[in-house]
């Protein structure tokens, strides 16, 4: 298989609802945030490429597929996100029969500071790009909150600055590949990000821009 060309798909996603994707804590505090948001060494919230890479993929075979087995699903999604095998002995025999070589890169989308910065000064905030959401469990038969926690979450008009790129291979159909990206960000936005969407959290706006392909036949 033959590279043709690279495709940069860049542009932003906006939190609509606070957003949750839960990270690991490094210290255990007294009275802290149960539930933290992933972030980097220097404190900032980000959405890892492999959440964005595995939700649009997810809602993808929602929205084509009749098969619950991954191996199943429809070639076009395998080709654009890969093939992952339940073993590697059965992801090397589907691969030596028909190679899937992903065609989609998700770099990990970083937190616009700039923006959250000018939005959010004089705002009250858990930390410096988060906010605190208390929750509990009701129960049915009392009526009580049982359970309470604290979820953390980057705000509802924050913006984060992604970057995908597709690999164009022989005998790829290109329009077909960047419709099928154009389907999943549709469905994103009809869906949620993150978890806790069927309470509110995740919602989120996606703009973006289709670079001009990239050619490497002279290199």
């Amino acid at each position: 298989m033959k590279l043709q060309e690279k495709i940069a798909i860049t542009g932003t996603i906006t939190t609509v609802t606070g957003l949750h994707i839960g990270g690991s804590k490094s210290t255990i505090q007294i009275g802290g945030i149960d539930n933290i948001v992933v972030k980097t060494p220097h404190d900032v919230p980000y959405i890892p490429g492999s959440s964005l890479k595995g939700k649009l993929r997810s809602l993808l075979v929602k929205k084509n597929s009749n098969s619950k087995n991954e191996h199943e699903d429809p070639i076009e999604i395998q080709k654009l996100f890969g093939y992952q095998g339940r073993n590697k002995d059965e992801a090397k025999n589907i691969q030596e029969k028909e190679p899937q070589i992903s065609r989609l890169i998700f770099r990990d989308a970083c937190l616009n500071e700039k923006q959250f910065k000018e939005k959010f000064t004089g705002c009250s905030l858990a930390s410096d790009f988060t906010e605190e959401k208390y929750e509990n469990v009701i129960d049915r038969k009392s009526g009580k909150a049982q359970h309470p926690r604290q979820m953390e979450r980057v705000p509802a008009g924050a913006v984060f600055d992604f970057e995908i790129i597709m690999d164009i291979y022989e005998g790829d159909d290109k329009d077909k590949m960047i419709d099928l990206l154009k389907q999943a960000f549709s469905l994103l936005e009809d869906d949620y990000l993150g978890g806790n969407g069927t309470r509110g959290y995740g919602k989120v706006k996606i703009d973006y821009t289709i670079g001009k392909p990239k050619t490497y036949q002279d290199l």
